[in-house]
């Protein structure tokens, strides 16, 4: 720890360190709820950097951000002001695992956030490095910054992303480094094992951005926009976007790529031992895919556009820690980068995380009251799931100091109950990175119906405004009454209506049927049946997509009710605080040392801990039970 003259900075509510994706989705709620809250960044310059792919949403992860957006927070609203291409994925599968996917403007994704920052009342934004956390009787009093200023603050959420003790490696050459050439916490990284944090290193990477003129792009696949621009944000659904949408671009490596990769194995980091950390297994490097895919001639590579003022070209696909004269001679040999030119090198990045087990699912640390962590320190990856997380922190943080209960999402009400739950029950080896198939209800969590599901949740800690929260009860009596009214209009098999059905290549009625039933058969959408339903009102393209999403797969909807009706019964079956976990006959070892480890707050969370049988929880539904007869009888004697 190095010497400094300290004197005080403020007094705040809440101090949040980083202004990644999730430094501000804390610092923006925490301020919202109406505390004085200050985020302190290594440099304003690198708030919501897009350091990686400069996109927002894809499979899993649009899911988040609609998520983020019907709670209250920024990031849809952002991306909807700076998206240069959107694009709606997996629309030829079921509306479970659709998901939208965005191309930013990064500089403008910047900007736009900036402002919306420095806009905040109650916020107050800080250019400066904290050095340490100030913890006095196992509890948060603010935090410590370079040049001695001290920020008294109630709670504090930790936010470094990959900036805590970030080292970077091109091939031979390492140097400690933030992600883009920004300055790295490395006091921070000291502080914190002093004050007893064990801290894991962890490593992930980015492909090289070459010059968009040195691309040849007419032997590439184009890959443009939809013809109807989806934004992100509820609020915006009704809004006409009018964007000039940027094509990105496939390729392909070639065999030469491989080769060239190969050859060089032994100067790559990743693979000649210097790099500690664990990378993504869902975004590996180019090398990893050649050695682990060995078997494959090529791997998909696409270019996308960093922003409308820039000739910066990103390169998905091709993220590499391979020296820079072999990084250039690899991807000279990609299908139409014969003459690229490179603006700056891929690498990879180390950067210190914790193991987010220490944690309470309200990203609380379980023995520091008030201390908070969220994004990449917590093991994940990307910037939806670091997002979420900071949101989730952040109204928790707020939550506390105004002595209310803690703000949890579980697994069967959204994408960031199953994130959170992933984290802090099972941990993570390996950077995680959110799936539509790790949600096991994800027929009713989807996208489209995140407003339905989580307003109201926004709306009762005050992030959501009132007229806001009006807008989606509204959404929802359209959509009760419409599913209604269908209900009401028949069908009787007159030679016109089964003429009208032919036409739709649907077999001809021989009963009477409701619109409702009608509209289940398979080739028959909610849309094509105003050929017999001249009465029916103005319904907008969202409520439109809910009532047929509602009628097609409401048996399969009631099934998961009902197995979510299940699972909550085990989730509000509580573990007390005080349960020692040594003194229950007939629990395993190994479920004796997890349970402890862990400390889960219901049965529930207790089952999905790895290590710990459905046995072993059967012991512990019986030792709870009978603890509470024994305090029955207590209070009876």
């Amino acid at each position: 720890m190095i010497e400094t003259r300290t004197y005080n900075g403020g007094e705040f509510d809440v101090a949040v360190i980083g202004a990644g994706h999730a430094g501000v989705e804390a610092a923006l709620a925490a301020s919202r709820m109406g505390l004085r809250t200050i985020m302190l960044t290594i440099s304003l310059d690198g708030i919501v950097a897009l350091s990686c792919n400069p996109n927002i949403g894809g499979t899993g992860k649009g899911h988040l951000v609609r998520e983020i957006d019907a709670l209250g927070g920024e990031m849809a609203l952002n991306i909807d002001k700076s998206f240069i291409q959107s694009r709606m994925l997996n629309i030829s599968k079921g509306p479970a695992v659709h998901s939208l996917r965005v191309q930013a403007d990064k500089k403008t994704y910047h900007i736009e956030m900036k402002q919306i920052i420095e806009n905040e009342e109650n916020l107050t934004l800080r250019q400066a490095e904290v050095i340490n956390i100030i913890i006095e009787d196992g509890r948060v009093t603010g935090v410590l910054t370079r040049t001695g200023a001290i920020y008294n603050s109630k709670a504090v959420v930790v936010a470094t992303g990959t900036y805590l003790g970030g080292m970077v490696y091109i091939g031979e050459v390492s140097y400690q480094s933030g992600p883009d050439g920004m300055f790295p916490s490395l006091l921070l990284s000291e502080s914190l094992k002093e004050n007893g944090f064990k801290l894991r290193r962890m490593k992930t990477g980015t492909p090289a951005r070459v010059h968009k003129d040195s691309i040849d792009y007419s032997v590439m696949e184009v890959q443009p926009g939809d013809d109807e621009i989806v934004p992100f944000s509820f609020l915006n659904m009704n809004k006409e976007f009018k964007v000039d949408q940027v094509p990105c671009y496939l390729t392909y490596t070639t065999e030469e790529t491989h080769n060239i990769i190969r050859a060089n194995l032994d100067r790559s980091p990743m693979f000649s031992g210097y790099i500690e950390g664990v990378g993504p297994r869902y975004c590996p490097s180019i090398e990893d895919k050649v050695v682990r895919f060995g078997d494959r001639d090529k791997h998909q590579v696409f270019i996308e556009p960093e922003g409308l003022t820039t000739k910066e070209m990103y390169v998905q696909g091709v993220s590499s820690s391979l020296p820079e004269e072999v990084q250039i001679q690899m991807y000279r040999k990609i299908k139409g980068l014969e003459n690229v030119q490179f603006m700056r090198s891929a690498y990879a990045i180390e950067y210190d995380s914790i193991d987010p087990t220490i944690l309470k699912r309200t990203l609380e640390h379980k023995n520091v009251k008030n201390l908070f962590f969220a994004g990449q320190i917590n093991g994940s990856s990307g910037y939806e799931e670091a997002a979420a997380q900071g949101l989730i922190a952040g109204i928790n943080a707020s939550q506390n100091i105004l002595g209310r209960e803690p703000f949890i999402l579980d697994r069967s009400e959204a994408y960031i109950g199953v994130l959170i739950d992933d984290l802090v029950t099972k941990g993570t080896d390996e950077p995680y990175r959110m799936m539509t198939s790790r949600a096991e209800y994800r027929l009713t969590l989807r996208q489209d119906n995140a407003d339905l599901r989580l307003t109201k949740r926004g709306y009762e800690i005050g992030l959501v405004s009132e007229d806001r929260y009006r807008l989606t009860l509204e959404k929802e009596k359209s959509i009760n009454d419409e599913l209604q009214r269908l209900q009401k209009i028949i069908l009787t098999p007159t030679e016109d209506n089964n003429k009208k059905l032919m036409e739709l290549s649907s077999v001809p009625l021989k009963t009477a049927i409701n619109l409702y039933e009608l509209i289940r058969r398979p080739e028959i959408t909610y849309d094509v049946t105003e050929v017999f339903d001249t009465q029916r009102p103005f319904l907008n393209k969202e409520i439109r997509l809910q009532v047929e999403t509602h009628i097609k797969y409401e048996g399969y909807i009631k099934k998961q009710m009902q197995q979510i009706e299940q699972f909550k019964k085990l989730e509000n079956k509580m573990i007390p605080e005080d349960i020692i976990y040594t003194n229950i006959r007939g629990l395993s070892n190994e479920a004796v040392q997890k349970l402890a480890k862990i400390q889960p707050d219901s049965i529930g969370q207790a089952s999905r801990i790895s290590g710990v049988s459905p046995a072993d929880i059967n012991v512990l539904l019986i030792h709870l039970e009978q603890r509470r007869r024994r305090e029955n009888n207590g209070k009876n004697q």
